[in-house]
Parts: structure tokens; C-alpha cells; sequence
């Protein structure tokens, strides 16, 4: 008999393991991975047709795919570990984040002429930590939603919230990247739409932002961003300055017409016309090799994605798993939504990245992580008998 329980229990060990493997969200993570190789091939055509100014060189290029090559592997190894073992951990990565946030902040380093300090040196490697701050940051918060969602939250929990969700930020804004900060900002109240807070706290807080913009324009914002915010509005205002990027951005997507140029014709995007074509402006390089159809092609991709994500997040187990898969998807459409708009000239620039894209070591594996964690989620979306071992928000 004894034998005969054995051999039932390894059949449920392995119908468990085979029930896994069905439930992998192989779709998403093919589409990640397509929208990877096409942002690689974009970045190959920068590097083949122009190497001065903003360009790149091979050493550039082996180190997009390393990261590349470690953003894959941290998110097949996520996936497989069940994302409820995320929670209590997540605080420790969580300190440790906003401490090297805040060093960044005091001894960072960024762009010469936009001010930034979002840039810090460890280990002779450079990398921007406010990108894996996404990452604890999301995690920290599904937890205190959670509790919130479920009526098991007291006082102090949100006031814990606040203070964990507005700490990050103010050190992003003090590193002068206020386009990051935006992205935080978005992240949250995303979740906190899902979380199903009533629609008066959602105004109130619309209203209080509302109120706050006069002062963040006058104490806040440097004048290049000023000036972003008002040619966007007014593209005639300053076409030779402030206005010249967008304009040669849109001027490249434009000369892509309906199918595209061939590699070896005539480039604006390719060349030093459009700076920073390698990372902010990397669409208009697609854009103007693959003409409308496969910029069309590419953005369906992103949609799809991002429309995987909240599938996955409607079918998450328990609350903490949507929360999570729901930060992680605003953080991914924030950058697709803003850096999109901002090369076809329908969101002001902010310097934000293209997900899967833009050339950067730190966001590729950031992305991944968050992918790894989204197909966590939806591993364990329909596991029986699988206790939550979370619930107390620190």
C-alpha cells in the first residue's frame, strides 16, 4: 500500500509540473522576445550606417546583448518561482534601492545638458537605479494594496503606503529626471484605480495634482523643461532649439512612407540628424526602415502584450498577484505610450525609453524582471491548494 501512495503522490508531482508548463504564458513571452529582436536590428542599423556623434560601437552592441542574454534567463527564473515568495523579501530590495537612489542623488551622474544625476558607478559599471527601484517599488505596493483590498488594512498601513510610494519619487525628482518620477506617479495611481477605491478619493487626488502644478512649474521644473512643455503645445515657438529634435523625429517617420527605405538609402534617423536615435528616438530608426506598416506591426505587438498583461492579471490567484502584474503592466505602457508620443509629436519629450527597445543595459533587465514576474503570476494562476504566505504589509 504503501508503494501503491507513493506512486500516487509522484503522478501528482508530475501532473502539477505538467499543469506549469501548460499554464506558461509562451504568447507574451514570445511577443517580448520578438519586440526585443526587432529593437536589437534597429540598434544594429544605427551601428552599421553611422558611428560619430550618438552612435554606437560593438562594445556597445555585445553589451545590449549581454544584457539582453541576462534579462531572458533572470525572467525564465522568475517565472518559475511561485511570486508570493517576493513579498517579504521585496522590503529588504526595497531599502536598498532608495539607499543607492539617494547616493545617486548626491553623487550621480547624468546628461550634461539636461542636468540630470541618474546615473551612478558600482564596480566600475554604470547603471540607473531608478529602473530596479520600479521594481521593488511595484512589489512593496501590491502588498499594501492587497491588505487594502481585502478590508484587513489599518490606519498606519496607509500612511505606510504614502511614505513608501512617495520616498522613491522624491529622491527621482531631486536626480532631476522628472519623467521618471511621471512614471512612478502613473504606476501608482493605476493601481490604486484597480484596487477599487472610490471614484471621489480619485478626484480628490486628480484635484490636489490639479492644484499642485502651479507649483511644481515654478519650483520644480528647469527651464529646458519649460520650454519642452510649451513647444510641445506650440511646435512653431523654437524650431532651431528646443523644437529642432521633434521636428527631425517626425521628419524621419514621415520619410519612411507607407513600406519603408531600404538599409543603404539616404537616413535621418540613421545619421546624426536625430540625436539620441540609439535610445529616446529609437522608433524613428524603425519607423523610417520599416515605413507605417511595420511601425503598425511593431505597436500591435505592444498592444498585445500589454493586453496579455491584464488578461493574466484578471486571473491571478489572489489580490497581491494582480496588483503586481497590473504595476508592471502601467510601468510597461507608460513607456511605450510616452516614448511613442513623443517621436510622433503627441507627448512632449521626457527621455524615456522604448520597453524591449532603446539601447540601456539597466531597463532591458528591469523589463525582463518585470516579465519574469508577470509569467509567475500567471504559472500559478489556477494552482489548487496554494496558500498565500504573505499578508502582513511591513
Amino acid at each position: 500500500m504503501s508503494k501503491i501512495g507513493e506512486g500516487i503522490k509522484a503522478t501528482a508531482r508530475i501532473g502539477k509540473k505538467i499543469t506549469s508548463v501548460k499554464q506558461f504564458d509562451a504568447l507574451l513571452f514570445a511577443a517580448v522576445l520578438a519586440v526585443t529582436a526587432i529593437g536589437y536590428y534597429s540598434l544594429y542599423l544605427v551601428r552599421q550606417t553611422y558611428s560619430g556623434t550618438y552612435g554606437l560601437t560593438d562594445d556597445n552592441m555585445n553589451r545590449q546583448l549581454a544584457a539582453i542574454a541576462i534579462g531572458v534567463a533572470a525572467a525564465l527564473f522568475l517565472s518559475s518561482v511561485d511570486y508570493r515568495y517576493y513579498q517579504i523579501p521585496s522590503y529588504a530590495g526595497y531599502i536598498v534601492s532608495v539607499f543607492i537612489l539617494f547616493l545617486t542623488a548626491l553623487f550621480g551622474a547624468g546628461g550634461v545638458t539636461t542636468g540630470n544625476r541618474n546615473w551612478i558607478t558600482i564596480f566600475g559599471q554604470n547603471f540607473q537605479p531608478s529602473e530596479l527601484t520600479k521594481i521593488t517599488f511595484i512589489v512593496v505596493s501590491a502588498s499594501f494594496f492587497e491588505r487594502i483590498s481585502q478590508k484587513r488594512a489599518v490606519k498606519l498601513d496607509y500612511i505606510k503606503l504614502i511614505f513608501y510610494a512617495a520616498l522613491p519619487v522624491a529622491l527621482i525628482v531631486l536626480q532631476r529626471d522628472t519623467g521618471t518620477a511621471l512614471v512612478f506617479v502613473f504606476v501608482f495611481f493605476l493601481m490604486v484605480f484597480v484596487s477599487g477605491i472610490k471614484y471621489r478619493y480619485i478626484f480628490i487626488g486628480l484635484g490636489a495634482m490639479i492644484i499642485a502644478l502651479p507649483i511644481v512649474w515654478n519650483n520644480f521644473l528647469r527651464d529646458i523643461q519649460k520650454m519642452r512643455i510649451m513647444v510641445f503645445l506650440n511646435p512653431e515657438l523654437d524650431k532651431t532649439n528646443i523644437g529642432y529634435q521633434p521636428n527631425l523625429a517626425r521628419s524621419a517617420i514621415r520619410a519612411g512612407g507607407l513600406i519603408g527605405n531600404a538599409v543603404d538609402s539616404p537616413s535621418q534617423a540613421r545619421y546624426a540628424l536625430v540625436p539620441e536615435r540609439h535610445s529616446d528616438f529609437i522608433f524613428t530608426v524603425l519607423a523610417e526602415r520599416a515605413g507605417f506598416v511595420g511601425s503598425v506591426l511593431v505597436i500591435a505587438l505592444y498592444m498585445f502584450i500589454l493586453l496579455r498583461c491584464f488578461y493574466i492579471a484578471s486571473k491571478a490567484q489572489d489580490r497581491y498577484g494582480e496588483f503586481m502584474v497590473a504595476g508592471f503592466a502601467a510601468m510597461i505602457m507608460i513607456h511605450f505610450v510616452e516614448n511613442v508620443g513623443m517621436c510622433i509629436g503627441l507627448m512632449p519629450i521626457t527621455g524615456i525609453p522604448l520597453p524591449f527597445f532603446s539601447y540601456g543595459g539597466t531597463a532591458m533587465i528591469t523589463n525582463y524582471v518585470a516579465v519574469g514576474v508577470i509569467l509567475s503570476v500567471s504559472v500559478t494562476r489556477d494552482a489548487p491548494g496554494v496558500k498565500y504566505i504573505g499578508g502582513a504589509a511591513i
